[in-house]
């Protein structure tokens, strides 16, 4: 075995140990990563999505950084903005979210346009051009975009030039039940060396609600 190949079984094997029983969509992940791609999820929430795309990043101690895509979000938002300083007396640029290893844009399809056509930029020729200036994007450097399939209410769908920019469409779904016995298992380990009660206190109602009819408060 090369050593590219003990390289990229630790890397997988290190990020198994944070998304568990999802091994597919791990290996589809670093396919997209070492194919210097981009990757779209189509799934629900909470499923581990940001989990996966932050132990990307950590695996090959790279930043992170999320951007979460909402209606009002201006192109600024996404690649940087210029702003004076009044004591050098210049503008000085602020780089936006896009300056990292690895990004995760949370939602892409509630994002307008004009900021979906920034982000096309910096997948497409990774480099930012702001203030009539280009600038490099790091050299590794990946989108982790995310959107859900079921809810499309206030949505803005992505053009197929942007679709053509991701190196592939994946889901994750639920985990199995082995996979959720392991994360509960860790779960009590953890909460165990920190000392965390297993038995947490209920919070007291307020001065304007009723306690539950089974709440011992």
């Amino acid at each position: 075995m090369t050593d590219p190949q003990k390289a990229l079984l630790a890397l997988h094997e290190n990020m198994s140990r944070v998304i568990f029983g999802k091994k597919e969509a791990l290996t589809l992940s670093l396919v997209a990563l070492l194919g210097r791609g981009h990757l779209l999820i189509e799934d629900v929430p909470g499923i581990g999505k940001t989990s996966l795309a932050r132990s990307i990043a950590q695996s090959i101690k790279g930043e992170f950084k999320r951007l979460q895509c909402t209606p009002d979000l201006l192109p600024s938002d996404v690649t940087g903005v210029s702003v004076f300083d009044p004591q050098a007396r210049a503008f000085k640029f602020i780089p936006g979210p896009v300056f990292t290893n690895v990004l995760l844009a949370d939602e892409i399809n509630r994002a307008p346009p004009r900021a979906q056509s920034a982000l096309l930029e910096c997948m497409a020729e990774q480099q930012v051009t702001a203030d009539g200036e280009t600038r490099r994007l790091p050299a590794v450097f990946m989108v982790i975009a995310t959107q859900n399939p079921i809810e499309f209410h206030g949505t803005y769908p992505l053009p197929e030039a942007q679709l053509d920019r991701f190196f592939m469409r994946i889901r994750i779904g639920y985990p199995e039940t082995q996979a959720e016995l392991e994360t509960e298992t860790l779960v009590e380990t953890i909460a165990e060396s920190v000392q965390v009660p297993r038995r947490i206190r209920r919070a007291r109602p307020g001065p304007n609600t009723s306690p539950p009819r089974n709440c011992r408060c």
